[in-house]
């Protein structure tokens, strides 16, 4: 009986909606094709829907709620929407000071993962391998903040106060400047350290791109006239690695809107007049110091349609429409 009601609810569906019907058919067919694909394929899958999919989704609707983590969420609506833009002025700092930083940041750190990766691309393998360590080593450690706790000190002991006080006959300063407790230069100091810790899987991903370019096109570009390494790089070189440079953007642009740890690490929290003041802190602030989980991600939905909308942009600046 189930077999036969089943078969007639397949047969309705193929002739009421025939092109799903296709279409159903043949992701099924590719399926059991490639199933062995799939099943190497299916460790990662549950692993990104338990601890990415479902949080985000489970994020979406308790921006809806009242949520202290101790009492089950309440319903309210828009609230937490409407107290985030009239009535949260430390937002709105928060979202200049992200925006500097996504800015700035994304950017120039962009460049600066290719002209590296395009650096060391001819180097010999072992040298190249050493490069590729040293510049990608800042994006994996953790405690490398004590380096620019040290660089960036408000005594006359930090290396850059020292330097610049030893230049104070030239007019440079005469006291030591405060980087990340005076309002006025903690963005600057938070920017250095950023871009020196930005280059992550941008940079891997282009290094891996120059190595995808096909050696004989070079060759078959110097016989069609190309004569020097910048010609090389914009006919040929750039056109085949548009995939690997959208990735790069992407992650790149988008990583620099999350900044907030390293605002927590360098000017503590809060920052002096909320000078370092990002989403992401404001989202720790309300997440793991107020303990109000519905605003916190309300605020981390408006930070994802931000981050999409960047995305889209990178995308379509990137990639020609066919």
């Amino acid at each position: 009986m189930k077999e036969r009601t089943r078969t007639r609810l397949m047969w309705a569906y193929r002739v009421f909606f025939p092109k799903k019907a296709k279409r159903t058919r043949s992701l099924w067919v590719e399926i059991k094709m490639n199933r062995q694909n799939y099943l190497m394929l299916a460790p990662y899958f549950i692993l990104f829907t338990l601890f990415t999919v479902i949080p985000v989704a489970v994020s979406l609707v308790l921006g809806f709620t009242y949520f202290n983590m101790l009492e089950t969420p309440s319903f309210v609506g828009l609230s937490n929407y409407v107290s985030i833009f009239l009535n949260d002025e430390i937002f709105k700092i928060a979202v200049k000071n992200t925006f500097i930083f996504a800015l700035i940041t994304g950017p120039i750190s962009y460049i600066l993962c290719f002209i590296l990766a395009w650096f060391i691309n001819d180097l010999p393998k072992p040298l190249r391998t050493f490069m590729t360590l040293v510049f990608y080593a800042p994006s994996l450690s953790g405690n490398l903040y004590l380096i620019w706790q040290f660089i960036f000190s408000d005594d006359q002991y930090g290396l850059v106060n020292s330097f610049l006080m030893t230049f104070m006959d030239l007019g440079i300063t005469k006291e030591p400047v405060k980087w990340f407790t005076d309002e006025k230069y903690i963005m600057i100091a938070l920017i250095i350290v950023q871009l020196w810790l930005s280059l992550g899987a941008g940079f891997l991903a282009l290094e891996a791109g120059f190595k995808t370019v096909d050696t004989s096109i070079y060759e078959a570009g110097a016989i069609d006239g190309i004569r020097n390494r910048f010609q090389e790089l914009v006919y040929i070189t750039l056109p085949a690695m548009k995939r690997q440079m959208l990735f790069a953007a992407v992650m790149q642009i988008s990583s620099s809107f999350a900044v907030g740890n390293i605002s927590v690490q360098l000017c503590g929290f809060p920052s002096t007049n909320y000078g370092g003041h990002t989403i992401m802190t404001h989202i720790h602030d309300y997440g793991t110091i107020r303990y109000d989980m519905g605003y916190a991600c309300a605020l981390s939905t408006l930070l994802l349609m931000m981050m999409l909308i960047m995305n889209k942009l990178i995308t379509t600046v990137l990639v020609e429409k066919d």
